[in-house]
């Protein structure tokens, strides 16, 4: 790849980009997706090409995220084993329907669920006294969002909202969410770069990658130092936020 084809003060907007959106990310578990293709949309970039370099640098900047939140000692591994393998499949089987059916008719009411949970944690925060339950529904979580994810992103969104929701610890929903994804963004991105090879990298996907793993220590190390309830109303926010964009976007 010639570096040369990318410099400095085009690629300065996709890093400040990539670094917010891995900063979310790595703290909340969710939003790298979201904030990234509707940035770049605003920037100009055709959703279609949005969408290739978001996912293109999402292989990288997970598997950033996943080391810096294993070296926090945020990942619980018993989760993470229930977690990752449905989640794969998930993906896969997300990647193998897509290609003859179109999920966009489902998204309005995904995304009014996730709004409805957000709404949730954002009252359990407030209003509710932690009490961390180790989450049971699992397996088939990871399976639901490896699919959605395949369908266009959702995987934090479902399922570190779904695990808190449970009453899952949201130090260890976060980093064990980050880590198993990027598991899930290599298997659903594979086909993708084998076929461009590195006419994937874009200047918008190499200002991604630049920033996102930047900010994946930071990301990580918020998770692990901010107190579980400030977290919890955090990713309600986010959340709800985020969702009730999607809606808006999928209705009009």
């Amino acid at each position: 790849m010639d570096l040369s084809a990318f410099p400095l003060e085009a690629l300065l907007p996709f890093i400040a980009i990539g670094f917010a959106a891995q900063l979310v990310d790595g703290a909340l578990g969710m939003a790298f997706g979201v904030i990234s293709n509707t940035l770049l949309i605003s920037m100009g970039v055709p959703p279609a090409a949005a969408s290739a370099g978001v996912h293109a640098a999402e292989s990288f900047t997970t598997a950033a995220s996943g080391i810096s939140h294993i070296a926090h000692r945020n990942v619980d591994w018993r989760l993470f084993g229930r977690l990752v393998i449905p989640g794969v499949a998930g993906g896969i089987l997300g990647a193998y329907v897509l290609t003859r059916i179109s999920a966009e008719a489902a998204r309005p009411i995904v995304l009014a669920y996730l709004t409805a949970i957000g709404l949730y944690l954002l009252w359990r925060g407030i209003k509710v006294p932690s009490v961390e339950k180790r989450p049971k529904f699992v397996a088939p979580l990871g399976l639901v969002g490896g699919f959605l994810d395949a369908a266009g992103g959702g995987w934090g969104a479902v399922v570190t909202s779904n695990l808190l929701a449970q009453g899952g610890s949201p130090r260890k929903v976060v980093g064990t969410v980050n880590t198993a994804e990027f598991f899930l963004a290599v298997t659903i991105s594979a086909t993708f770069i084998a076929t461009l090879g590195l006419g994937a990298f874009t200047t918008a996907t190499v200002g991604l990658l630049i920033g996102g793993i930047a900010a994946a220590p930071l990301g990580a190390l918020v998770a692990k130092r901010v107190p579980a309830r400030p977290l919890l109303i955090l990713v309600g926010v986010v959340l709800t936020i985020t969702s009730i964009y999607g809606v808006i976007r999928a209705l009009v």
